[in-house]
This record gives structure tokens, sequence and C-alpha cells, in this order.
């Protein structure tokens, strides 16, 4: 795989409460000049990284009812079609976790086809495609719990199942910090589940060219990371 290749994996992530002006147009600069396939971006910047992406093949990625997932159905839907409005062409939503760990799966799938449906009114108004993934959270399921967060994805009608937020905080009994982002474990169960169906988004933890190639080779087809630039740079053609 060339650098050319490996930059169309990649959604150039900057998600960081503290992300200044300066950070995302520096973001959209680096995106356009690798060929990177998004910027991922939190909702307020949409305008700003759809501006500075105008004319280019580099797409708008934000992120709805992120990191925890425990917005209401109904908040999540206006934010999906607000966001599309203003300019995002993707959209990375978080399912309820909470939900996910009660069992009720039939809430999981109702809260993603809430924002699928929304954004897809949106796309319609403006018209344009939308791409809508779902972040289940791996950190804290079980692998049952993934695979019915998938068929609950799929049947929501969404695109992709993306791995993590990056922001999740799961811990041993005895307090002690666990892994919070993607897996090839995880990335395998998932694309094993939705199969041809949907596409897979591995994020959270991604910093290098081996864990990339890892992840790729488990099923990914697209990588969420702040480690873009790195991963390109290192890539050897």
């Amino acid at each position: 795989m060339t650098k050319a290749q490996i930059a169309k994996y990649i959604d150039h992530t900057a998600l960081a409460a503290f992300a200044t002006d300066k950070e995302i147009v520096k973001l959209c600069k680096e995106a356009v000049t690798y060929g990177f396939a998004s910027v991922c971006i939190n909702p307020s910047y949409i305008p700003l990284a759809s501006e500075k992406l105008k004319d280019t093949d580099v797409k708008v990625c934000t992120v709805i009812g992120f990191p925890l997932g425990c917005d209401s159905m109904e908040t999540k839907a206006f934010s999906a079609k607000d966001a599309v409005l203003k300019g995002a062409d993707e959209l990375d939503m978080v399912i309820n976790i909470s939900e996910a760990k009660n069992g009720n799966f039939d809430y999981v799938e109702k809260d993603i086809k809430a924002v699928v449906d929304a954004a897809k009114a949106g796309a319609s108004e403006v018209n344009k495609k939308i791409i809508v993934k779902v972040i289940l959270e791996t950190c804290y399921l079980t692998d049952d719990e993934v695979v019915k967060a998938c068929i609950a994805s799929k049947n929501a009608g969404a695109d992709f199942v993306k791995t993590s937020t990056g922001f999740g905080t799961p811990k041993a009994p005895d307090g002690t910090a666990l892994p919070n982002g993607a897996s090839v474990h995880h990335v395998q169960l998932m694309k094993k589940t939705v199969g041809d169906a949907m596409k897979v988004k591995a994020a959270g933890g991604i910093r290098s060219v081996r864990t990339a190639e890892e992840l790729i080779k488990a099923g990914a087809d697209r990588l969420g990371t702040s480690s873009g630039l790195l991963i390109y740079q290192n890539w050897a053609d």
C-alpha cells in the first residue's frame, strides 16, 4: 500500500476540548496536502472546516452525542441535522452505552436510526450525500454486546461501525486503567458481524504504522487518529 492509499484511510482528528481555530486550520491544510479522507472535528468547528475544505476532496466529519452517548435521541437527531446543514459530510455518533449495558438494544437501534434519518433529511435539503458512523465504545462492552450493537447499527441503516471515542476510561476492579481504544480483536469481531453490508472504522490509540497496518489487516476501512501525519510520513511506499 502506498502513502497515497494509506492517506485515504485516515480521518485526521482533533477533538480536544481546547483545540483552537489555528489548530483546526492547520488540520485542514494538512488533510488537503496529504490527501486524508476527512478531518474529524467538534461540531462548533464545522463552519470553519467547511470553509477551509471548500472545493477539495477532503470531507468534514464531526461527532454526535460525543463522547458519552447519553444525550436523548431527540437531541442527537437535532444535532445530526444541524451538523449536516452547517457543512458536515460525515457524522460519528456515539451509541447510548448505558442502554447497551442495560441490554436494551431496541432503544440503541432507535437511537441510531433517529440520527440516520435526521442526517439524511438534512442531506436531502442541501443535495449531498451523508455518511453515518456508529461509535460502539468497545472498551465498555462484552463481545456479545459488540455484536448486538453492530446488528442494531446495520438495522438502523448506518454506514460504518466504529470502535471507540478515544475518551473512554475503563478500569479494572483494582482501579487500574484499561485500554480504551481500537483493538485487532474488536475490529475482527465487528467486521465478521457486519460483513460487506457496512464498513468498519478503528479509532483510539492509533499512533504508529504498525498499529495502522494491523487494524487494516483485521478489517478496518477507516482509521480515526490524531497521529495521521506521523503515520503518513513513516509509511513506506
